[in-house]
């Protein structure tokens, strides 16, 4: 079998940032598959399945709310490694034309008070696994130390060593 794409990143020098995973085309349009990385593969904790969980929740119900891209969000949903989340939008674009946006999201995200969209029993299929104060945690974590001075290196992969 051939390796698939997202395999022949180098999680051993991937930082922290956002990435165009891949591009696809659907008919007569691009759909843009972004790397919403919050953890360096390998080198730091994943983030906890509540926290992501709640991430998952708080940011598709931002991102499918809000009035400029509302339209162009087709997923929003956590890696299974849980070093971070996969944002496709239909559209062709690079991780620069989202910067803006990815930093509203994490800033609602770090700032939210409430309860959480979507986590009863009837919304969701583990509505029990959240957990808000992480959620905000490591969201506020990741746009102050990566969006907020996000440069090439968060924006672009790594060239494969060989």
């Amino acid at each position: 079998m051939n390796k698939i794409p997202s395999f022949t990143i180098d999680h051993t020098r991937l930082k922290r940032g956002i990435y165009v995973s891949r591009k696809d085309r659907v008919g007569n349009e691009t759909v843009t598959t972004f790397d919403i990385r919050m953890k360096e593969p390998n080198n730091e904790p994943a983030l906890g399945q509540g926290a992501i969980h709640t991430i998952e929740h708080l940011a598709a119900t931002y991102l499918r709310n809000d009035e400029e891209w509302k339209d162009r969000i087709i997923y929003w949903g956590p890696m299974g490694c849980l070093t971070g989340n996969y944002l496709l939008l239909k559209g062709d674009y690079q991780s620069s034309d989202i910067v803006k946006l990815i930093k509203k999201t994490f800033g609602f995200i770090a700032e939210y008070q409430g309860e959480v969209p979507g986590a009863a029993p009837a919304d969701c299929g583990n509505y029990l696994l959240h957990d808000l104060p992480m959620a905000r945690y490591e969201s506020a974590k990741y746009l102050h130390e990566v969006l907020e001075h996000i440069s090439d290196e968060n924006l672009n992969y790594p060239t494969r060593s060989e």
